[in-house]
């Protein structure tokens, strides 16, 4: 990477994406930079989802991502990673506890679960106050709580990349800000680069340093701003345009096309 940085940057080269012969993502160019929160939005089918599984290495794709971690590439970032829904049997008697300590240990729970492993969870569960629900079932959580309880589990160990897909459809209005102040303290505190996938434009407006517009292709990039003073473009993908008239607009989005 032409910057040298101390924690993590994203730089995505002629990424494209095919699934069963279908074009996905095409020619995707991108660079994340260091304690920023990034915003992708578009409309459904846009391959917002696909570009994380990309970063993630979940799919195959042609074309480059690297990696910069404290001024070094690396193939191996510490990813913390909150997916768009959680499929799981709500009747399961399985407590928060127990959900979060199979992601950090191969030892099944129901052998007990060690006491470092006990003060890692607790620990986690306290940046995001949700102590409280260590023992409630994951099926008894609200979307809310459980959206701060994928947040803490993402969160060990500290990574030097955040990606949220969508983390604002499972909460309600009122847990909204409280989400997103949640998120600009983890950059403020850990420096850490973090990409969020959102339909809720109005809100991440006054929390993102930067958005996307992707369908496929990046259509544009600017300040949330900027996005969403393009009218055409938020209107030809029938975006959730929110109290924009009550935003701040400047000029200057960089269109691709």
């Amino acid at each position: 990477m032409e910057q040298s940085c101390e924690h993590c940057c994203v730089k995505i080269e002629n990424l494209n994406v095919k699934i069963d012969g279908n074009s996905i993502l095409k020619n995707v160019r991108l660079h994340t930079d260091c304690k920023e929160i990034l915003s992708i939005v578009g409309p459904n089918g846009a391959g917002k989802t696909t570009l994380l599984k990309a970063i993630l290495g979940d799919i195959s794709y042609s074309g480059d991502i690297q990696f910069q971690v404290r001024g070094s590439i690396t193939k191996k970032p510490k990813i913390g990673y909150v997916p768009q829904t959680l499929s799981f049997d709500h009747g399961a008697p399985v407590s928060v506890q127990d959900l979060i300590a199979s992601s950090l240990t191969a030892i099944p729970v129901w052998c007990g679960i060690g006491g470092n492993v006990k003060k890692k969870i607790k620990a986690a569960l306290e940046k995001f106050s949700v102590t409280h629900l260590l023992n409630h079932t994951i099926g008894s959580l609200s979307g809310g709580e459980l959206q701060r309880v994928l947040l803490a589990m993402a969160m060990i160990p500290i990574p030097d990349l955040l990606l949220l897909d969508e983390p604002a459809s499972a909460i309600d209005v009122k847990g909204l800000s409280l989400f997103y102040e949640i998120i600009t303290q983890l950059k403020k505190e850990y420096d850490i680069s973090i990409i969020m996938i959102t339909h809720d434009l109005a809100g991440i407006a006054a929390y993102a340093d930067r958005m996307i517009l992707l369908n496929r292709s990046i259509l544009a990039e600017g300040s949330p701003c900027q996005i969403l003073s393009d009218r055409k473009l938020v209107e030809a993908f029938q975006l959730d345009l929110l109290s924009v008239s009550r935003l701040s607009i400047p000029t200057g989005t960089k269109n691709y096309e």
